[in-house]
């Protein structure tokens, strides 16, 4: 779901980001986030709020993919990852799922739409809805 186009605000040129690296910016509510350039050209906004460390260093983190293993006869599917530079717990960075919780509680991230409009970086200023939860067993 794209939010409307005046309903996202402008971060910084494209140009300011490197490919799988983090940068945090500021919405205009104060909150922090933190922006990502990847490989294949598109962009991602997360929190920049770390919820294990309670630390503001998502932006710091480690950008990789991981294979989601698919369902029955469904093939898997590969995602964009975010890796916390504290303690290495891994998100999704699609859905702010956590992939790894390094052994504790699951804690997941929000995550703000973002795009790139005439070669500037926009994001939604509020986070998407969290997705709901699928039980074991794959049926919601």
């Amino acid at each position: 779901m794209t939010a409307p186009a005046d309903a996202l605000v402008p971060i910084c040129p494209l140009e300011s980001l490197a490919p799988e690296r983090g940068a945090a910016a500021l919405l205009p509510d104060g909150t922090q986030i933190a922006v990502f350039l990847l490989d294949d050209g598109s962009v991602r906004a997360v929190q920049q709020h770390d919820p294990y460390s309670g630390a503001n260093i998502l932006s710091r983190g480690l950008v990789g993919t991981h294979l989601l293993a698919g369902e029955g006869e469904e093939p898997g599917r590969i995602v964009p990852t975010l890796s916390s530079p504290m303690y290495k717990q891994s998100w999704d960075l699609d859905t702010g799922a956590v992939l790894d919780s390094g052994g504790g509680e699951k804690l997941p991230i929000a995550v703000f739409a973002a795009e790139v409009r005439d070669g500037v970086v926009h994001v939604d200023p509020a986070p998407r809805p969290e997705p709901a939860p699928t039980p074991r067993g794959g049926t919601a």
